[in-house]
């Protein structure tokens, strides 16, 4: 029996970007982001791969899919989570 344990509150992301080795932790973020080319084609990122492409290539866009809590996340990683609530 293993002693390790997997929070089931924070499942594994599909980002495109995140590499499998388990020395490398390249995800940040539990919200599932999806920017859309504009031929259509969807990328599913993690919060802090979105915001590095979204900063990068101004073309794309948030898809309608990306709820407004990973749009939030997306800001927070790219210009600094550090404004709080007033």
């Amino acid at each position: 029996m293993s002693t390790a344990h997997h929070s089931r509150a924070s499942p594994f992301l599909d980002c495109e970007l995140w590499q499998r080795d388990a020395q490398v932790v390249t995800c940040a973020g539990r919200e599932q982001i999806i920017l859309v080319e504009f031929d259509g084609t969807e990328q599913w990122l993690c919060p802090a791969h979105a915001a590095a492409v979204w900063l990068t290539d101004p073309t794309l866009r948030f898809s309608a899919k990306t709820r407004p809590e990973g749009i939030s996340a997306v800001m927070g990683q790219a210009f600094g989570g550090g404004g709080g609530r007033r």
